[in-house]
């Protein structure tokens, strides 16, 4: 699973990171679609010293881009022990969609991720992500 290092756009990525509460996204997840609010992406380093394979499973480099976001669509909850990163190697990519303008032109971005980890209330559902590869349209 997982890439050997991370796919991006830098000039895409930029734009979203300094715009990231600006854009709508929204969580493709089995067939069905999460609305995300309070987007933030951040470039955080990691506790490796050089690029490796974290636990077998994923590749990662020595520093990583991280993603949070909320969705007060509940429903999600029972989807997490099959898409996060965790214990086991059961996990798969998530996808998040929304679109940027470059060049006067609106550009569709869909960002491969792996979610880490959730905080839950009784109103919403915080995911923190691992950006993986940007793919533009």
């Amino acid at each position: 699973m997982g890439n050997p290092g991370l796919t991006v756009n830098k000039s895409i990525l930029n734009k979203l990171i300094e715009n990231a509460n600006n854009h709508d996204f929204t969580l493709q997840l089995d067939n069905k679609t999460y609305g995300l609010k309070n987007v933030t992406i951040t470039k955080s380093s990691t506790p490796v010293t050089k690029p490796m394979t974290r636990g077998g499973v994923y590749f990662t480099d020595t520093n990583v881009y991280k993603i949070k976001a909320a969705t007060t669509d509940l429903s999600i909850v029972p989807m997490f022990s099959k898409v996060m990163l965790g214990p086991n190697t059961d996990f798969k990519e998530l996808e998040l969609k929304t679109s940027i303008e470059t060049g006067g032109k609106k550009k569709s971005v869909t960002l491969l991720v792996y979610l880490t980890n959730t905080m839950q209330s009784s109103l919403k559902v915080e995911l923190n992500m691992v950006l993986m590869k940007i793919i533009s349209e």
